[in-house]
């Protein structure tokens, strides 16, 4: 019997330091998990912002895992910036043994002062009967 965790985290921060008065803050996040037929597969993404008289800080963060036992478990997330003040998370885990896999895809993106958007998505699915899926989104102004 091979057993298989594979796992992957990323995180990118950038602060603002703020007085408490006159001070906003935004939050949110998503996350999913997906299993069947010795695979599991697990994603999240979560994100800040927040605003102050003395500007604007912002923090975003995603990762994922992934197991087996007999099969392939492969998991990523990446982090980076996108344009103007936008910050962007991508992470995906699955987990394949033949025609039985389980996966899960998380995005997170954070506009600095505005938003946090967070959807993730999973799935399984064993030969022979019908896949299973999910969709979890959270949009915060």
């Amino acid at each position: 019997m091979k057993s298989s965790i594979h796992g992957a985290a990323t995180a990118l921060f950038l602060v603002a330091t703020s007085p408490l008065a006159a001070q906003t803050s935004i939050s949110g996040g998503s996350a999913g998990s997906a299993a069947v037929g010795g695979t599991s597969a697990s994603t999240v993404g979560t994100g800040g912002t927040s605003t102050s008289p003395s500007g604007t800080g912002s923090s975003i963060a995603g990762g994922g895992s992934a197991a087996t036992v007999d099969g392939k478990a492969q998991a990523r997330s990446h982090v980076n910036q996108g344009n103007g003040p936008v910050l962007n998370s991508n992470a995906r885990a699955q987990a394949h043994d033949g025609g039985t896999f389980s996966r899960s895809h998380t995005r997170t993106k954070v506009k600095a002062g505005e938003e946090v958007q967070s959807t993730t998505k999973t799935m399984s699915h064993q030969p022979g009967s019908a896949p299973v899926k999910s969709r979890t989104s959270i949009s915060a102004q």
